[in-house]
């Protein structure tokens, strides 16, 4: 069994919780929070005897193999550098890090130290998303993509109330392409790669992060438009257009309905039935590595692209964070 201990105690780490034990290949053995009355809140619905509100302490505890982390994105690279070096794995939400410089730097403390750093990327891990890898051929050759992911912030009413929240404080680098627009970015750059020019433009708020925007990613003979948004919700679903047919995604996150389109002849629905906890799959994944004891496994090329894109993006959107300064 994997040892878990988890940094974070919000719904996403419940989530990550029941998705690992669900694989029956993981045991929580240990959480951690900077409150410790949520931290004791956690463990004992999970019936966890150990917690910590010291980071130090939670690196330093012997009866852990794996953090998983949840915490604000500015948080995630000091945090699982922490963890690596006191010979922990570690598994962190999206974005890795706050940029590429931290991205390339962590992953050369985690080859260094031998230890698994795995980035929590749910949807490429979906069966539904081998799915449409394996359906592009029958498309031809693909002329454009788009992919979709707008949803209002439950926390931009806060914002407008002249709170902030981390949702739209570039402190905890944050912003819609950094929360939700990696949701796109990463579902077309695992399928196509690093794409010949990248064009972004982004609506900043006053705060100084990105409110919703487009990025245009071209491959030579065709093009992947994203949108992305936490200030208004879009009801369309994704597409990739090729010469001889059509994908149809129903909530890119997730890939929750596929319909295939070909050019000629009737549409017809190809979604396979998934796990009810869509973390379950990238849960599998790392305990595959793990066994194996992969520590240069093949998503590290793609978070080190992932982290290359999305500083590239806020270069040109003028979006910066604290953790670029240094």
């Amino acid at each position: 069994m994997i040892k878990l201990a988890t940094i974070g105690t919000n719904w996403i780490t419940e989530k990550f919780i029941d998705a690992a034990l669900q694989t029956k290949q993981y045991q929580l053995t240990a959480i951690y929070s900077r409150d410790i009355n949520k931290a004791n809140e956690l463990a004992k619905k999970y019936q966890v005897n150990t917690v910590f509100d010291k980071l130090t302490e939670l690196a330093q505890y012997a009866n852990v193999d794996v953090v998983y982390i949840a915490s604000p994105n500015s948080l995630h690279f000091e945090q699982a550098k922490l963890m690596l070096e006191n010979n922990k794995d570690v598994i962190c939400e999206k974005p890795l890090t706050s940029n590429l410089t931290q991205t390339q730097t962590l992953i050369n403390i985690a080859k260094q130290h031998k230890k698994l750093i795995f980035e929590a990327l749910k949807t490429v891990y979906l069966p539904n998303y081998q799915l449409i890898r394996d359906y592009l051929p029958k498309l031809g050759r693909i002329r454009k993509a788009l992919l979709n992911y707008c949803q209002y912030s439950s926390r931009y009413e806060s914002y407008l109330n002249g709170n902030n929240p981390n949702t739209f404080n570039p402190t905890f680098s944050n912003g819609s392409i950094m929360d939700i627009g990696v949701y796109p970015l990463n579902f077309g750059l695992e399928l196509w790669g690093y794409p010949n020019k990248t064009n972004a433009s982004a609506t900043k708020l006053a705060s100084g992060v990105d409110a919703h925007g487009s990025v245009l990613l071209n491959y030579d003979d065709f093009d992947v438009i994203i949108w992305h948004s936490k200030v208004s919700n879009s009801y369309l679903p994704s597409e990739i257009q090729g010469e001889n047919g059509s994908l149809i995604i129903e909530n890119l996150a997730t890939c929750e309905r596929i319909i295939y389109q070909p050019r000629i002849g009737e549409k017809k629905e190809i979604t396979l039935t998934q796990h009810n906890n869509d973390m379950y799959y990238e849960a599998e994944e790392f305990a595959k590595l793990y066994q194996q004891r992969n520590v240069d496994h093949n998503g590290l090329a793609y978070s080190i692209l992932s982290s290359t894109i999305l500083t590239e993006i806020r270069k040109q959107t003028g979006v910066v964070f604290p953790a670029d300064q240094h």
